[in-house]
């Protein structure tokens, strides 16, 4: 399950990604310093010969095809609508709150006790800040990842994406203490966890 989540956020990180390019003479600008050079139209287009006797139950099934292929898009983009929605969301701390409790209990199965825990531990460290950086020790985000590019394990969109930064925050909890409760004990006793 959380590898097909996880292969869902790439999907819809590669799809915001792309969308937020500009055309431009040279192909597409993305927003960072990346170009995409798109090449030159091909010059003629294949066609499509068929019999006359074929021509009915070709066009059915390219219809057919089509009508599927439609259903599929307008689902894919309904999931990068929500997705943009949450990660709006997710740029303000009460939204980082609620996407966190929200897939704590759903892929960890962590209750209000470990949310509790989470919370003073993400507060003491980023106050939920998503823009967080420490200048003495370069850690980054909300969970304060150090170095900043282990996130990447989760998403490369770590700089800009919350969400990227809680799915890498609870996984590394998971698998370095377990549960929340665990990583705030470590945090209390030395100040990092």
């Amino acid at each position: 399950m959380r590898k097909t989540l996880l292969a869902i956020w790439a999907t819809i990180a590669t799809l915001l990604f792309v969308t937020s390019a500009q055309p431009t003479a040279y192909g597409l600008e993305f927003p960072m310093t990346t170009r995409l050079v798109l090449p030159d139209a091909p010059a003629g287009t294949a066609l499509l010969v068929v019999a006359p006797s074929t021509a009915t139950a070709v066009s059915a099934s390219l219809t057919s095809a089509l009508d599927s292929r439609r259903t599929v898009f307008s689902n894919e983009i309904a999931l990068v609508s929500a997705m943009s929605l949450a990660i709006e969301a997710a740029r303000e701390p009460m939204g980082a709150k609620r996407f966190a409790k929200e897939m704590m209990a759903n892929e960890y199965g962590w209750g209000d006790d470990q949310y509790t825990c989470l919370n003073r531990l993400w507060t003491k460290e980023s106050h939920w800040n998503y823009q967080a950086r420490n200048p003495r020790s370069g850690a980054h985000g909300i969970a304060q990842a150090l170095p900043a590019t282990k996130m990447e394990k989760v998403g490369t969109d770590w700089r800009t994406n919350p969400i990227t930064q809680i799915q890498w925050g609870l996984l590394y909890i998971s698998e370095r203490y377990d549960a929340p409760c665990e990583a705030w004990n470590k945090w209390r006793k030395s100040r990092y966890y």
